[in-house]
């Protein structure tokens, strides 16, 4: 960290992210701070974060508290991030649409929308490659509204759009403008529903999920905060719902209200008790 920056400053702004998302800033990622406040200083004619500090103490703007956390929560992700997901996904999903109903997915931390719009992608062409199964209902939450709004413009650089689309989904599913940007079809972004929420402190979409894709969020929750968000994630889902984590992430030691699937394997079924009680 750099030297500059008071010790009151440093432990200032990883509290108010912790306090607004849950995350937390582990002391040897306290770097981030710099990188990643930096346009927002620039923005703001600031010089250091402790003058950023001093003016989030004043209160005279109350955009700026949203706009330090919009910066630094993590809101890392790609397009078909780890693929193999994507087939346990299409199990799941297959299971639901066997009983004639029309699967309801949200994707709870969506960062830039990636991940909705890869499953948007993923059931439109099953579709239009004539399968008879009604497209998913897909909702998709985030913390930031920097971040939502990016994901409803659906336009992303060539260096995202690089990160998991071939070149025959990218000529599909996105339009380029002469410069280094791809724009998402209408058509596309219209099967997904963006909507700003606080997975650690919002109530879940209304209605009961099929499936919840919550990955790589939980890596980031203190242990006080992730508790709450196991709860809310289960019910939001059906009583048969399946939970899709992250690569690194399990339910296993971490709560009681989630158990791995017996139906698909490398998923998360509510616990007996917690399921027979949301019936």
């Amino acid at each position: 960290m750099t030297p500059s920056h008071a010790p009151a400053t440093v432990r200032y702004l990883t509290a108010l992210l912790q306090a607004r998302t849950g995350q937390e800033l582990a002391s040897y990622r306290s770097w981030r701070l710099d990188t990643a406040l930096k346009p927002l200083l620039k923005a703001r004619n600031l010089q250091t974060l402790d003058q950023l500090v001093a003016l989030l103490h004043e209160g005279s703007d109350p955009r700026a508290g949203d706009q330090v956390v919009d910066a630094l929560v993590n809101g890392e992700t790609s397009f078909f991030r780890d693929a193999a997901v994507f087939d346990l996904i299409l199990a799941a999903v297959g299971a639901v649409e066997s009983t004639g109903r029309r699967p309801r997915i949200w994707c709870a931390g969506c960062a830039t929308g990636q991940e909705p719009l890869s499953l948007a992608m993923l059931f439109a062409e099953r579709v239009r490659d004539g399968g008879r199964a009604p497209m998913p209902e897909i909702v998709a939450t985030d913390v930031s509204e920097t971040a939502i709004a990016r994901a409803r413009s659906g336009r992303y650089t060539q260096f995202e759009v690089q990160r998991g689309l071939p070149i025959r989904r990218l000529m599909q599913w996105f339009d380029g403008d002469g410069t280094a940007d791809w724009t998402a079809k209408s058509e596309l972004v219209r099967h997904v529903q963006f909507r700003r929420a606080n997975l650690v402190a919002d109530p879940a979409p209304p209605g009961r999920f099929d499936l919840v894709l919550c990955r790589n969020v939980l890596l980031y929750l203190t242990p006080q905060a992730k508790q709450p968000v196991f709860d809310t994630l289960a019910g939001a889902l059906r009583p048969e719902g399946l939970l899709v984590l992250g690569a690194g992430e399990t339910v296993i030691g971490q709560t009681r209200v989630f158990e791995p699937s017996r139906t698909v394997r490398g998923l998360y079924a509510k616990a007996a008790a917690t399921a027979k009680a949301a019936a």
